[in-house]
């Protein structure tokens, strides 16, 4: 494993499972037994590090290991933690030879473990946390970004209609139903008037590019929510498809380009925009990232991305306004929230920056 930084070692590997995600193994066990082909026991069960907001445990038998993701237990917003879409996406996706883990089941009946959950395999390879990639040399870090780009590049280019897809998602106006789903959770928790996010509330709705698309949107795709080859700059399989739906690709793909337009907020992991001369350090300019993009997709060119820019600071501003609304509210971890309330008026301030390049008063 690569280490580089905080995030990669803290989030890096397996731990005792915690006490509030123990569940019955031998409930599982059988349910394996009956639903699981090939699957031999005796099975043992660590937890994941990282953070994820549903847990995640790596099973361990004698001849392989899997992997299950489950409902977090407790109360729950009721679109939250769908772990029943993740298994129907990946299980829409592995038969094509896109990079998934395999789906071997899911468990509806919340009596076998406590809550919904499903196995698939354990991909053993590497997960990198910082975007810089430190340690490598100038042509690894260029393939692991091609590699990274043509793998989002063949999800936007998927046939969802041919791959079962049919109904996972709304077809049409994800924008505006984003930015109105958004707007209406950032106002339920809002603790402080901001201008910014006044404006934006106003101009974004009225002024989404025409000619949306809908494809398959993984909503959060990044460098470590995907497993790298153990040595070859190869992308073996794509985690994390909780926020995954039909969606505009370029909503997902510039949510993605973020990486090279912002600071990172995480003190653990190197930001692109701190590398003076990406180019030299291996890492595609984002204007080369984009055309490689267009490249494997068939488009011509990418509309101005500072609308859709300006769109994804703000939703990320009024995902982080919630989190601080849920401690005003007694339902959240306050530590991780105060660090959330800073984030808000920043995000705020370069989604309205962005919006003014688009031409918002």
């Amino acid at each position: 494993m690569v280490h580089g930084g905080n995030a990669q070692e803290l989030f890096t590997g397996t731990q005792e499972v915690a006490e509030s995600h123990r569940f019955d193994e031998g409930n599982l066990t059988a349910w394996m037994e009956d639903n699981v082909e090939g699957y031999e026991g005796p099975l043992s069960v660590r937890q994941f590090k990282g953070g994820q907001s549903n847990p995640t445990y790596k099973l361990i038998t004698p001849s392989k290991a899997y992997v299950m993701r489950r409902k977090p237990p407790g109360k729950l917003l009721p679109s939250a933690h769908a772990v029943d879409r993740e298994f129907r996406v990946i299980s829409a996706l592995y038969p094509l030879g896109f990079p998934v883990a395999r789906p071997y089941g899911l468990c509806e009946d919340e009596s076998v473990v406590g809550t919904m959950f499903y196995v698939m395999d354990n991909v053993e390879g590497r997960i990198l946390w910082d975007g810089t990639l430190p340690g490598m040399e100038p042509a690894e870090r260029r393939a692991i970004y091609e590699a990274k780009v043509k793998t989002f590049a063949d999800l936007h280019t998927v046939d969802w209609r041919a791959a079962g897809l049919e109904g996972f998602g709304k077809e049409g106006d994800y924008v505006a139903r984003q930015i109105h789903r958004w707007s209406k959770q950032y106002r339920a928790s809002e603790t402080e008037t901001i201008k910014d996010m006044n404006d934006l509330m106003d101009w974004l709705p009225e002024n989404i590019p025409p000619g949306e698309t809908t494809t398959i949107v993984h909503g959060d795709y990044r460098l470590d929510n995907m497993i790298l080859h153990p040595t070859e700059p190869k992308v073996i399989a794509v985690l994390d498809w909780e926020l995954c739906t039909l969606g505009d690709p370029l909503a997902d793909f510039s949510y993605h380009l973020m990486n090279w337009a912002m600071p990172s907020s995480d003190p653990g992991r190197g930001a692109l925009v701190d590398i003076e001369d990406l180019q030299a350090y291996g890492i595609p300019t984002m204007e080369e990232y984009a055309a490689l993009y267009c490249q494997h997709t068939g488009r011509k060119d990418l509309p101005d991305l500072n609308y859709y820019f300006a769109y994804n600071a703000f939703r990320l501003a009024a995902i982080c306004q919630g989190i601080v609304g849920r401690v005003r509210d007694g339902t959240a971890n306050s530590a991780h929230a105060a660090s959330m309330a800073e984030r808000v008026a920043p995000l705020a301030k370069f989604a309205a920056e962005r919006a003014r390049m688009a031409g918002m008063n």
